[in-house]
């Protein structure tokens, strides 16, 4: 079938135009489809760091919350924009599809924006002041601006998952050229996004500090209206996948159920003797064959023939069996993510307010730099990182391992996680050095400058910039890659929650280590005086568990192996794609 699409100038991979009309291949898809998906990923990006990069500076500044209550509700609202795309990967591959269920959310995401403008900008929704010195927010301003908080929220929830991966659908991977290129795309694709945070927290955080917080969000609001008029020009180039299951998430689900059934059949050794349907049927219907792998062996009991004493339940196929393992196995590798985004949770969080206590002039007049701006680093560094990585170690990689990406998916995350680790290693060593020169100059009020640049944060900002170009861009197109087919959006989603999870467990771990040190009139670590607290304990703590996180990672990849499928379809046979497993060193090269 892709072969007759091929000749007849379709895409090989089945997919459609917005009426349901097979895709013409030279009008549509590729990266003149992209360019408009980019447009909107910058724009859209800019809008959520221009919120999140200084949220905990409005929270404390604005509506007066303590330290730890702000860092708290930063991380919640952080966690729910990063876990509410588990809805919206649902709502697409189920019912919706990706571009309707963008299109839906993206409105909801214009009007949280458009709410949380009015909530900054409009007397009635801010304290009153009087003399400079502001009243606390009353509990409906306060309810006004979270409720503009988590409209964004919902609305992230549709978009997220799904712009991503609808860009990734432009590239019809039947074709060899448009598959080389895929390969290319989260990597142009996450630089769009750095590009739009750089906006962000350069200029955005500057005119909320010193222009006025209306005007720095009401500009990105504007910013992601004009991107969605754009996106949507695009329309007639998009290519749409079309969804052969309509519900893949129960198709999973079945599959353990069914292998619950069959516990007491005995495993067949050939895994050939498991059912399947022949490799014509895939050809006919478009679907990818998955193969057989050789781990999570209980579950291949849901493909046994005649396994099943009810012949309106036929066995499952390998093919579907394979699927579950594909999720169970990304859920491993999904465990060991979440200390990696608690570590990326600091960069808006303590990091900022550790940064309000170190001296922020700059030059002769002494222009004070906002301490949400030096984040700005974070993304520069990924902006200069990406080109590199993508025109230089990926080429000279692959000369030396032969594999198209230079090297495995899971190395590249093993690679971040390790830069990570010595990033938070150096910011426990800036804080210990912060504290000490506390300690000599005897500064001891929370408002009290410690005599100390705030360029000393520099390194670990950048450090955590480079990391994110190893395992962001890694993780995104890891659980997209290994994702079963109809799960593709669904798939991406264990890269958001696993950061949404990350925020959740920084706001319960700085909540619980708050409750234990500071109790019986002890002085606690994250205090709401960072000059009188032992921060430096807490970042010695992050150490601790990255490191041995780091270990568990290298071990669970050692587990892992990657996905088997048929991908090149020619006349009359389907070729075999296969991923190899990581080898028994965990961050070796393959062979």
């Amino acid at each position: 079938m892709e072969i007759e699409a091929a000749k007849a100038g379709y895409t090989g991979d089945g997919t459609v135009d917005l009426r349901g009309r097979p895709a013409l291949a030279s009008k549509t898809g590729k990266w003149k489809a992209c360019a408009f998906l980019v447009v909107y990923e910058a724009f859209e990006r800019m809008a959520f760091y221009g919120i999140a990069s200084n949220l905990v500076n409005y929270l404390t500044t604005q509506l007066h919350e303590d330290t730890l209550t702000s860092v708290r509700n930063v991380n919640n609202w952080s966690g729910a924009v990063w876990i509410t795309p588990i809805l919206g990967a649902y709502l697409a591959d189920s019912y919706l599809g990706r571009f309707w269920t963008f299109t839906v959310s993206s409105l909801i995401y214009v009007m949280g924006m458009m709410l949380l403008t009015m909530a900054v900008s409009l007397k009635t929704f801010k304290p009153t002041c009087t003399n400079g010195i502001c009243n606390k927010a009353s509990t409906s301003q306060i309810a006004f601006f979270y409720l503009s908080l988590y409209t964004i929220a919902f609305g992230s929830g549709g978009t997220k998952p799904n712009i991503s991966t609808f860009g990734a659908d432009q590239f019809d991977d039947f074709n060899p050229h448009e598959k080389r290129t895929k390969a290319s795309f989260f990597n142009w694709w996450m630089f769009s996004s750095f590009l739009g945070a750089l906006i962000a927290t350069l200029g955005l955080v500057y005119i909320q500090e010193n222009v006025g917080w209306g005007l720095g969000y009401g500009i990105p609001t504007i910013g992601l209206v004009v991107s969605l008029l754009i996106f949507y020009i695009g329309t007639p180039m998009y290519r749409h996948k079309v969804r052969r299951n309509k519900s893949p998430a129960r198709d999973i689900i079945q599959i353990p159920v069914a292998a619950f059934r069959n516990r007491n059949l005995p495993l067949p050794n050939d895994p050939s003797t498991l059912h399947e349907y022949e490799p014509q049927h895939y050809i006919d219907t478009g679907k990818r064959q998955v193969y057989h792998t050789p781990i999570f062996r209980f579950l291949d009991k849901a493909a046994i023939k005649n396994g099943s004493t009810d012949d309106s339940r036929p066995p499952c196929t390998v093919t579907q069996v394979e699927g579950a393992k594909l999720v169970v196995g990304m859920g491993m590798i999904w465990l060991v993510t979440l200390i990696p985004s608690t570590i990326w949770a600091q960069i808006n969080t303590l990091f900022v307010k550790q940064g309000t206590t170190l001296d922020r002039s700059l030059g002769p007049n002494q222009f004070q730099i906002p301490a949400a701006s030096l984040g700005s680093f974070v993304t520069l560094s990924m902006l200069l990182s990406v080109p590199m990585y993508d025109r230089y170690f990926v080429p000279f990689m692959r000369g030396r391992t032969g594999n198209p990406r230079g090297i495995t998916l899971l190395q590249r995350l093993g690679i971040g996680f390790i830069i990570q680790v010595i990033a938070i290693a150096i910011a426990y060593a800036v804080e210990v050095r912060r504290m000490h020169v506390i300690r000599v100059h005897h500064v001891l009020g929370p408002k009290e400058i410690v005599p100390m640049s705030i360029f000393w944060l520099l390194p670990q900002y950048i450090l955590l910039g480079v990391a994110d170009v190893f395992n962001a861009i890694g993780l995104l197109e890891f659980f997209y890659d290994q994702s079963p087919e109809d799960m593709q959006s669904l798939g991406t989603t264990f890269f958001t929650s696993g950061i949404g999870i990350g925020n959740f467990l920084n706001s319960f771990l700085v909540t619980v280590v708050d409750k234990i040190t500071g109790r019986n009139g002890g002085k606690s670590w994250i205090g709401n005086n960072l000059n009188d607290c032992h921060l430096d304990y807490y970042y010695g703590f992050l150490l601790v568990i990255s490191s041995l996180n780091l270990v568990a990672f290298m071990l669970a990849s050692s587990k892992y192996i990657y996905k088997k499928e048929s991908v090149d379809v020619k006349e009359g046979c389907i070729d075999l794609v296969e991923a190899k497993a990581m080898p028994s060193t965990p961050l070796g090269i393959c062979n």
